[in-house]
C-alpha cells in the first residue's frame, strides 16, 4: 500500500472514530474530536506500530495483536481517552504502558513531553524504534513498573494508563497535578471493565467519573514480564 493510500485510510479511519464518538457521546459527553485530536489522529502513521505483515489490518477501527499478550487498542479508544484529557500544547503527559508506541505517538503531537513507562523490554524496544521513525522525538521511553509511575518528572498535568488493574495504583495519582485528568480502564481480565477518568481538586481530593465499559489487557507485573521477555 503507497503513502497516498495509507493517507487515504487514516481519513476514512477518522470518520468511522467521529461516528463512534457521535454514537457513545451520551455515555462520554463529548460529540466530536477536538480538532487538535482529530489532526493527531490523522497525522500518525498506524501503520508503523503494528508487526510486520499486519499493515493492511492497521486502519481497521479495532485492536490487534501485537503479541506477548498486548494489543495495540483500538483507534476509536485512543481517541476518546486522549479527548477526555483535555491536553494543552504545554501539557507533560505520563503514559503507563507504551505497548506499540501507538498512543503515546498520538499523544506527543498535542503535547510538550510525554513519558512512558513499559514493563515488557521487547516490546519498549519496538516501541522506541516505532516512536523515532515517526518523528517522535519529545516521548521519553523508561523499562520499569509502571505501577510506580516515573516521580522524577512529577507532577504531570495528565495520565493515561493502556492496561487495566483493580484499582488505580496511589503512585499514580500521587504524581497527577492539582487539576490534573488521569483516565485509565479498572477492572479484571474476562471481567466487567470500564473506562474511568479521575480528576484532582484544589484540595487534593480525587473525583472519578465512569465513561463507558471497555475491555483491555491486564496491567503486566513485573514478575510476568520476566517470563514474557527472556534475559531481561
Amino acid at each position: 500500500m503507497s503513502g497516498t493510500e495509507f493517507a487515504r485510510e487514516r481519513r476514512r479511519l477518522l470518520r468511522e472514530v467521529e461516528e463512534d464518538m457521535r454514537a457513545c457521546a451520551a455515555a462520554t459527553g463529548r460529540d466530536t474530536l477536538s480538532p487538535r485530536v482529530a489532526a493527531a489522529l490523522e497525522a500518525v502513521p498506524r501503520h508503523r506500530f503494528v508487526p510486520h505483515g499486519m499493515e493492511s489490518l492497521a486502519y481497521a477501527n479495532r485492536p490487534l495483536d501485537i503479541g506477548l499478550g498486548q494489543t495495540i487498542s483500538q483507534p476509536f479508544i485512543v481517541a476518546l481517552m486522549t479527548e477526555l484529557l483535555d491536553l494543552q500544547p504545554g501539557d507533560t503527559v505520563l503514559e503507563i504502558g507504551t505497548g506499540s508506541g501507538y498512543q503515546a505517538a498520538v499523544l506527543a503531537r498535542l503535547v510538550e513531553r510525554v513519558y512512558s513507562v513499559e514493563v515488557l523490554l521487547e516490546l519498549a524496544r519496538t516501541a522506541q524504534r516505532h516512536l523515532q521513525e515517526s518523528g517522535s522525538d519529545n516521548v521519553a521511553l523508561r523499562i520499569g513498573d509502571g505501577r510506580l509511575g516515573w516521580p522524577e518528572h512529577a507532577p504531570y498535568d495528565a495520565v493515561i494508563v493502556t492496561a487495566a488493574a483493580p484499582e488505580i495504583p496511589g503512585a499514580l495519582l500521587d504524581q497527577l497535578k492539582t487539576g490534573g485528568r488521569l483516565i485509565a480502564p479498572l477492572g479484571l481480565r474476562h471481567a466487567a471493565q470500564e473506562l474511568v477518568l479521575f480528576t484532582k481538586d484544589a484540595n487534593g481530593g480525587i473525583h472519578r467519573r465512569i465513561i463507558l465499559p471497555v475491555a483491555f489487557v491486564p496491567l503486566v507485573e513485573p514478575g510476568a514480564a520476566e517470563t514474557a521477555t527472556p534475559g531481561h
